[in-house]
């Protein structure tokens, strides 16, 4: 068996991150899988056992997501999706492919329907077509016309077989972020939570009674870095502990060094590390944004936290996110707007103040994930 895996990360990397542990869960099941990257693979991602097909790259300079540009910094153009859609169509046309999954479109990525519905009509196309399948993370970003969030239902309706939802619906369900969600209940299928289950070891020194701050792997998140750095000499029940400041490897060199600079005594700061899931385990605190790979870790290690939620411009998966774990006493949440040093220690010491939680969350979402299109593949071959 042999699946398709189209993936496209613009600002953060927790797309692209799922993607990867989706694909390595049915490499794990004897399936062959190439992954079709639209942007730069970050350094830190575990892609063993997969065929990794690197497209042409983009990105979105900004979180308001109205322009695509090259690595460089240059806008694309319309000769540039006619290259981008002829080489997604060559590298799926290159093998016999049982599987074609999309992560987040059509539910998100409409910028890219130009070159993904000549890919999915392609592929509707085949006289022994492959099964389509959607991969969405378990809150959707609302958008401000009701017209968009319709199409995006039809769209799943015209096209695919099954939409893997990577939540826990005892937690979170499609409905709670998406208003057609009863459009394409037929077509849900809920995963839990996808841990990347990274496997690098921390040194046994680090992370050990820390307050690990970070802010993913992508290109947003330097105020809260910074604010965080003057934030350890204020608190009443953390300022005694080494600081650890872990730095996107999309932020630039010029704002690393900035930040290096800031650092005083009890802070460290370094790019982000493979290890983050084993530091938490570790620490005393965790100082994040609220996206949702680390929120995950954040659960998974049990530790104490504060997120930050993105939410320039329109975003609101963050924010939602961040609340649900309020509502259970999970976390302490700050607006992203209203963030200050002092704010940022006083939310420290509350959050090292709640009573230790011992909430759980559906996890396993890769490995059933990868179950879910096996099964659906062998009943679609043998109807």
């Amino acid at each position: 068996m042999k699946a398709f895996i189209h993936v496209q990360h613009l600002l953060g990397t927790g797309h692209v991150v799922r993607a990867a542990a989706i694909g390595r869960a049915l490499a794990a099941r004897g399936v062959e899988v190439t992954l079709a990257s639209g942007n730069t693979v970050p350094p830190t991602l575990n892609t063993h056992g997969l065929n990794v097909v690197e497209l042409p790259p983009v990105r979105s300079p900004d979180a308001v997501f109205d322009k695509l540009v090259t690595p460089d910094g240059t806008p694309i153009d319309d000769s540039w999706f006619e290259r981008r859609t002829q080489t997604t169509l060559e590298a799926f046309q290159a093998d016999d492919f049982d599987i074609l999954l999309t992560e987040t479109y059509p539910f998100g990525r409409r910028q890219f329907e130009q070159e993904l519905s000549p890919l999915l009509r392609f592929a509707k196309a085949q006289e022994r077509p492959p099964l389509i399948a959607s991969s969405i993370r378990d809150i959707l970003v609302r958008k401000q016309q009701l017209w968009k969030e319709e199409w995006m239902a039809k769209q799943a309706a015209r096209y695919y077989d099954c939409v893997l939802v990577h939540s826990d619906p005892e937690f979170v369900r499609l409905s709670d972020s998406f208003p057609f969600a009863q459009q394409v209940e037929h077509l849900l299928r809920y995963t839990g939570y996808v841990d990347a289950q990274r496997d690098t070891i921390a040194p046994s020194s680090d992370g050990h009674d820390e307050v690990i701050v970070s802010c993913g792997g992508g290109a947003v998140g330097a105020q809260l870095l910074e604010s965080a750095l003057i934030a350890r000499s204020l608190s009443r029940r953390a300022g005694d502990t080494t600081w650890r400041v872990l730095v996107g490897h999309d932020i630039n060199e010029e704002t690393f060094a900035a930040l290096q600079l800031k650092a005083h005594e009890g802070c460290i700061v370094e790019r982000a590390r493979p290890d983050f899931p084993e530091l938490l385990t570790r620490a005393r605190l965790s100082v994040s944004q609220a996206g949702y790979n680390t929120v995950l870790d954040v659960l998974v290690a049990g530790v104490a936290a504060v997120f930050v939620p993105f939410a320039q411009v329109r975003e609101t998966e963050q924010a939602q996110r961040a609340e649900a774990l309020v509502q259970r006493q999970r976390a302490v949440s700050i607006p992203e707007d209203t963030l200050t040093p002092e704010g940022l220690a006083a939310a420290v010491d509350d959050a090292l103040s709640l009573p230790r939680s011992d909430m759980t969350v559906l996890l396993g979402g890769a490995e059933r994930s990868a179950d879910i299109l096996i099964a659906e593949r062998e009943r679609q071959v043998i109807s």
